[in-house]
């Protein structure tokens, strides 16, 4: 058992080297949107859409963030919340909150049942009724855990028109609340960075593209081109699939941090995330077993490994006194450790995650794994893959 534990804390220390390197040569190098020093004037007509399907948490905060944080006039600027026929009080705090401020930019849209005899997943249906409401130039899909600083609309349209991209994408700072998300964000955030190229996604003669659904920004003559939402309507992963149609037509894509921009907490608590990550995760990776099955070994090899080494050496040194070779296991489990420590903190700068709970990693590692094997069995089998509680599974 000795020899097999060194040989995996070796592994575990030459992997978590890796792990940091690259996470510091991200955090260092990784293209950030700020917000510009003087608004773009004047600004094209843009409408915001936000599609909601049982968010009465996340609603008002999110509807008042978008209005509060640019002074646009309703010639310009078009707030649309679609209700994708929620179940919960979504609609009606919507309405008191219309009701409340008076503010001729918001409209709520009460949206229709899904066609029958079409797949329609996810997002998309409601989306698509919201652009057929409106003839605005710039359209800004946001989702309703986002929330958006001012002067993030104004910024976002006046890099539109600078660089001429037909769409803006911009990941926005990580916002976390239970241990939960504390255990999971910060791992599955910081594996996504390490391997992310946005350089091969920013350039315009490559096939990698990339989108954050959470935040993203179509000129509407685009948008038109590609077919919209209603052309990746059976795609659960839609934002992907629609910065796949930009790139694939020769439109202009960009994507950036934006942590300046907007935040979001994706899930409020342990059962959202759950039902978050397993219905995207596999689907991310493109289906990739092997490659999905490497991320599992991998992640427990950087986190789980050496707190089991510490327990295990500081147990053993208690029943069989100090000797070099556990004071050899209790080195090496140390110093990934601290590795540890050193990739939360790499990670703050770039996504907003503060390092809280970064002793709780090897915990954090048993959860991820247990996340990325749930969504694998979940998508392929469609046994419990569900968003909100509709099912994911396509028809045979």
């Amino acid at each position: 058992m000795t020899l097999v534990l060194l040989l995996l804390l070796a592994l575990s220390l030459l992997t978590a080297v890796l792990y940091s390197t690259k996470l510091r040569r991200f955090s260092q190098q990784a293209p950030n949107l700020a917000l510009a020093a003087t608004p773009f004037q004047p600004s094209p007509p843009v409408v915001v859409i936000v599609p909601v399907y049982n968010e009465a948490e996340n609603i008002e905060s999110c509807l008042l963030s978008i209005l509060n944080c640019t002074t646009l006039p309703a010639e310009t600027l078009e707030v649309w919340m679609v209700n994708d026929q929620s179940s919960d009080s979504t609609w009606a705090i919507a309405q008191a909150l219309q009701q409340r401020l008076n503010d001729p930019r918001l409209h709520l849209l009460q949206g229709q049942p899904r066609p029958t005899g079409e797949v329609w997943m996810g997002k998309n249906w409601a989306c698509t009724q919201a652009v057929e409401q409106t003839t605005s130039e710039f359209l800004l899909f946001l989702d309703a855990d986002v929330r958006l600083q001012p002067g993030a609309i104004e910024t976002a349209v006046q890099t539109m028109q600078q660089e001429q991209l037909d769409l803006l994408s911009c990941a926005p700072a990580i916002e976390c609340g239970c241990l939960a998300e504390w255990l999971v964000q910060p791992l599955i955030i910081s594996t996504i960075l390490i391997g992310f190229n946005f350089e091969a996604v920013n350039d315009p003669k490559t096939d990698t593209a990339f989108a954050a659904g959470p935040f993203m920004l179509f000129r509407r003559s685009a948008y038109d081109k590609i077919g919209g939402h209603r052309a990746v309507a059976d795609q659960v992963v839609e934002d992907v699939e629609l910065a796949r149609r930009i790139k694939f037509t020769g439109l202009r894509l960009k994507f950036i941090l934006g942590r300046e921009l907007a935040t979001v907490r994706m899930y409020r608590s342990g059962a959202a995330l759950w039902e978050g990550w397993t219905k995207n995760f596999y689907l991310a990776t493109q289906r990739n077993l092997t490659g999905s099955l490497l991320f599992v070994g991998l992640l427990l090899l950087i986190c789980t490994v050496p707190w089991l080494g510490l327990l295990i050496g500081l147990s053993q040194i208690a029943l069989d006194g100090w000797t070099s070779v556990w004071v050899g296991i209790l080195m090496s489990a140390a110093s990934v450790i601290a590795l540890q420590y050193d990739a939360r903190r790499q990670l703050y700068p770039v996504t907003g995650i503060a390092p809280n709970y970064w002793y709780l990693m090897g915990l954090g590692g048993v959860a991820v794994a247990a996340v990325a094997i749930g969504s694998i069995i979940k998508t392929e089998t469609g046994w419990g893959w569900t968003w909100r509680g509709r099912p994911l599974k396509l028809s045979a």
